[in-house]
């Protein structure tokens, strides 16, 4: 298996993430993955669903398993991968400091589900959470908010996050969807005039420089469970888009 183009890790990380899994499963005196598929298979199964995002069967066809052990290996194991990459996330406040940074929203798509119409995003035409991600700009990684409904504006989703306030005393670049913010954003055409030829540099600039933060949400929706539809329960997506954010983490070598 080309664990790193199916996984999205090396086969060193994946051997360091097993035996920290290990460690804390032994802490716990307490084996949660099935013994039929041991460890080491249970790891590489999780992260090749989430990577991948394939439903529950296929999985179990490439690894000679049930649809339900699928299930139960994934329940498990998760969590144990969020505890054993915690302290791979940086906290914010610290790892945008002395850099410019680079902010956008996009959304974590769900499929439209009755009683949740406040996901629903008329400008993306799809049901899903909205998250602000912040990069460098190399495109390296810096941080992903908290999820917001889908229909809330990124302007506003800044704000909610506690993003706004927290950036405030450094650089920042987005697009004119955060302009009312301390964020330096494209100027917009006059209505019914022309830019000058300097604000035309200027925004020039600006998308160039923008394109990273673009680069970065790509390489996070290499996780393909935050790109092509969630399918589990929405209350549990919060928690799966931490755990992928500390993995995205742990690939970058954080």
């Amino acid at each position: 298996m080309r664990y790193q183009s199916t996984t999205g890790l090396a086969a060193d990380q994946i051997e360091e993430l097993v035996a920290r899994i290990w460690q804390i499963a032994s802490c716990n005196k307490k084996q949660v993955w099935p013994p039929v598929v041991g460890l080491y298979r249970a790891v590489v199964l999780t992260l090749v669903y989430v990577r991948q995002n394939l439903n529950q069967a296929a999985v179990g066809d490439l690894f000679g398993v049930s649809q339900s052990t699928v299930s139960r290996v994934y329940r498990s194991i998760l969590p144990l991968i969020g505890q054993a990459l915690c302290l791979h996330v940086p906290n914010l406040e610290e790892a945008i400091r002395g850099r410019l940074v680079l902010v956008d929203g996009t959304d974590v798509p769900t499929g439209n589900r009755a009683g949740h119409e406040e996901n629903y995003s008329g400008k993306r035409r799809r049901a899903g959470l909205n998250i602000q991600v912040a990069a460098d700009t190399n495109g390296g990684l810096l941080g992903i908010s908290i999820p917001l409904p889908g229909a809330m504006h990124d302007r506003k989703s800044f704000t909610e996050c506690g993003w706004e306030d927290l950036l405030a005393d450094v650089p920042v670049i987005a697009d004119p969807a955060y302009q009312g913010t301390h964020a330096i954003t494209p100027r917009k055409k006059p209505k019914g005039g022309e830019l000058s030829i300097g604000d035309k540099a200027n925004n020039k600039m600006i998308s160039s420089l923008r394109s990273a933060v673009e680069r970065c949400i790509a390489h996070v929706k290499n996780w393909k469970i935050l790109a092509t539809g969630f399918r589990g329960r929405l209350a549990e997506l919060p928690n799966v888009i931490r755990i992928v954010t500390a993995l995205e983490f742990y690939r970058l070598g954080w």
